[in-house]
């Protein structure tokens, strides 16, 4: 029987705070809840070879997920990470332009931008794995976000742009798995790979992901908040994008 998505998000973080998983910030709830043995999840993905290939990683700005962001920039890669609300888009930073030792403080979404620099769209690079944050996931790739839909978005967009189809990967505590059968729409993403504090594991999901923005979901309000769907909407009705 399908659950209900806010009674889920209300479990995960209820069972979270009980146990004393989460850490900084509080409250867990509303938000992407970070967790402790981050870092193991996080050493996790680097195994996989769709991490060890990729040359450019986008990861969600989300306090969980700083460990795999500073990662990636000690291992030479680029960074894509979203702007909150992706008011400003994207914000890309080069490991070449981080001295060494600072990387975490250059993935860390305080001073971001201090290292890195935001992308218009048509500067945004081919992006080669996906990092998304959950607050509950099934194995079978179905997940869920806080409820605002900015990972599903976040996807829609980037292949609206052309970026060809890459695995996505979450990182979790290992309570956020769930049996609960996670309801799931076209627009939902589903993940290819989950990473706990104890192992990482494929989904074989069996769910497609989006193909591009449906723009019968999209408000005007939502075009004024989020300036990035404004963009792309102007390029898709002037029939200049995607480029040929």
């Amino acid at each position: 029987m399908t659950t209900n998505k806010s009674h889920i998000r209300d479990y995960v973080w209820k069972r979270m705070e009980e146990e004393k998983i989460g850490r900084f910030p509080f409250p867990l709830q509303n938000r992407i809840p970070n967790f402790k043995s981050a870092e193991k999840a996080a050493a996790h993905v680097t195994t996989l070879s769709a991490y060890r290939d990729a040359e450019a990683v986008k990861v969600n700005p989300d306090a969980p997920q700083l460990p795999l962001r500073a990662q990636v920039l000690i291992d030479g890669k680029t960074l894509l990470v979203p702007t909150p609300r992706l008011k400003a888009g994207f914000i890309q930073v080069k490991p070449e332009w981080v001295p060494r030792g600072e990387e975490k403080k250059a993935a860390s979404l305080t001073h971001m931008k201090r290292y890195g620099k935001e992308l218009s769209l048509s500067d945004i690079p081919r992006i080669d794995l996906i990092v998304v944050g959950s607050v509950a996931v099934h194995k079978d790739g179905r997940r869920l976000g806080k409820g605002e839909g900015y990972a599903d978005r976040e996807y829609a967009i980037l292949t609206e742009l052309g970026n060809p189809k890459v695995p996505v990967v979450t990182t979790i505590h290992s309570v956020q798995l769930v049996e609960a059968d996670i309801p799931i729409e076209a627009y939902d993403l589903t993940t290819d790979w989950i990473a706990t504090e104890n192992e990482i594991f494929s989904t074989n999901t069996p769910y497609p992901k989006p193909t591009g923005i449906d723009w019968n979901q999209v408000t005007e309000g939502e075009k004024e908040e989020m300036p990035v769907l404004a963009e792309i909407s102007r390029l898709v009705e002037s029939t200049k994008w995607p480029p040929s």
